[in-house]
């Protein structure tokens, strides 16, 4: 048995949830999620748990049990609390403003860099830390990672953009010949 698979899902206040065959939709006061219910995966709804089944033990199955229930928690939380990331930038003249819909970094490159902020995130400037929120998880995830690669940090240095918090681990460099005159 899957370990996360077999925990329910606790639906807080405020939190519906439409069960359908195929998908389950959960709509909170952050906005409104889908989560795809593959074949072989059964979810039912008892009081304020949403709990997660599955029709058959072949591996296929038993992988998608646990990642479902995964999903739904996500949904879950994102739709009654918002996630957040905070990505520092760290380096001498590394600023980042917001332009509209757009992140436009400044990161050593000779050029600015534009980013499009996705539909369904909150991107906040402060200072040196950008800060994103949103409902969707994955897509949260998937854009913080995509700002850290425009420039990610070098280990000799360590400017570059980073998570807050992250440890970058750092190389000693070039050492000098023993006995120069």
């Amino acid at each position: 048995m899957s370990r996360v698979g077999i925990r329910p899902v606790e639906i807080p206040q405020g939190v519906q949830v439409e069960v359908k065959p195929t998908e389950v939709v959960v709509s909170g006061q952050n906005g409104r999620q889908t989560v795809a219910v593959p074949h072989g995966i059964k979810v039912s709804q008892t009081d304020s748990k949403l709990v997660v089944e599955r029709l058959g033990d072949t591996k296929q199955r038993r992988a998608f049990h646990g990642t479902v229930r995964a999903n739904l928690n996500n949904a879950v939380t994102g739709v009654s609390v918002n996630f957040e990331k905070k990505l520092e930038l760290v380096g001498i003249g590394y600023r980042a403003n917001l332009e509209g819909n757009t992140l436009n970094l400044q990161v050593g490159y000779t050029h600015p860099v534009k980013v499009e902020i996705p539909e369904g995130l909150a991107v906040k400037v402060e200072k040196n830390v950008i800060v994103v929120t949103g409902a969707d998880k994955q897509q949260l995830g998937q854009f913080c990672a995509d700002v850290r690669s425009i420039r990610s940090p070098e280990p000799y240095k360590g400017k570059g953009i980073r998570y807050q918090g992250e440890h970058v681990r750092m190389k000693q460099g070039k050492a000098m010949k023993s006995g120069a005159a």
